[in-house]
């Protein structure tokens, strides 16, 4: 069962806007920043993401079709704001993940109790060559 799709709209209607302020703040959250596949505009959307391995692992609390999951895979990668830093990460891959293994102590239950078992992977990409 994942999160209702009357409860993402809302979500993206209202708690989205409230909670993107803060979100690249607080611990557990994160915004993304994306661009729509078809029209290339710039997206950010708040979302719950942890650090892990050799980058970040986001809890994809309404599923794998959201739009800001397909612009992400499309593009490759995209950027991350996360306590006040800004990071470019690359080699997005969804894993289905029922034991939630890589959130942490907490997150893993409450996720258990909403359904969540799949997961974006996104690592860290390598810094850019300093120009000339």
């Amino acid at each position: 069962m994942v999160i209702p799709k009357r409860v993402a709209l809302f979500n993206r209607v209202v708690t989205n806007r409230i909670t993107g302020h803060v979100a690249g703040r607080l611990p557990g959250f994160g915004i993304v920043l994306h661009r729509g596949r078809r029209s290339g505009h710039p997206y950010r959307t708040p979302i719950n993401v942890f650090r892990g391995g050799d980058g970040y692992v986001a809890a994809l609390t309404y599923g794998t079709d959201t739009d800001w999951v397909k612009n992400v895979l499309a593009a490759g990668g995209c950027e991350l704001e996360v306590r006040r830093q800004r990071v470019r990460l690359t080699d997005p891959r969804v894993v289905h993940d029922e034991t939630r293994s890589a959130m942490p102590p907490g997150v893993r239950q409450l996720l258990g109790m909403l359904g969540v078992t799949d997961f974006l992977y996104l690592a860290i990409a390598p810094p850019e060559p300093a120009r000339p």
